[in-house]
Formats: structure tokens, sequence, C-alpha cells
């Protein structure tokens, strides 16, 4: 399935389209939930957050 696709699925709510954009940007957010050298799951939670947030806004 090619990134377009997924991302209009994950859009309309489809929760494979949700769950493999979480998966394909996971290493992204870990890497970013690292304060200091430690890992911070909240900051991660948060991310995952507003990755979600942006996937519903995202326009067509």
């Amino acid at each position: 399935m090619i990134f377009d696709e997924l991302l209009l699925r994950a859009k309309s709510g489809e929760e494979f389209a949700v769950l493999s954009l979480l998966q394909m940007y996971k290493p992204l957010l870990v890497r970013n939930s690292i304060i200091g050298g430690n890992y911070d799951e909240d900051l991660y939670q948060e991310l995952c957050i507003t990755l979600l947030k942006c996937i519903r806004l995202f326009v067509v």
C-alpha cells in the first residue's frame, strides 16, 4: 500500500491504517522522546497523540 493511500485510509478511521502509520513513525517518535539520555514515556504518548491529530486534520 502506498503512503498516500495509507494516510487517506487512516484519516477515514481505518484502524489498520492508523496502526500502520504509528508503527512506521515509531522510531522517529521514540528518538524524539529521549530527553537528557532518558526515554520519556509521557512524551512518547504525547507525540503519538500529536501524530494522530495531524492525521485527522490532514487536508486532501
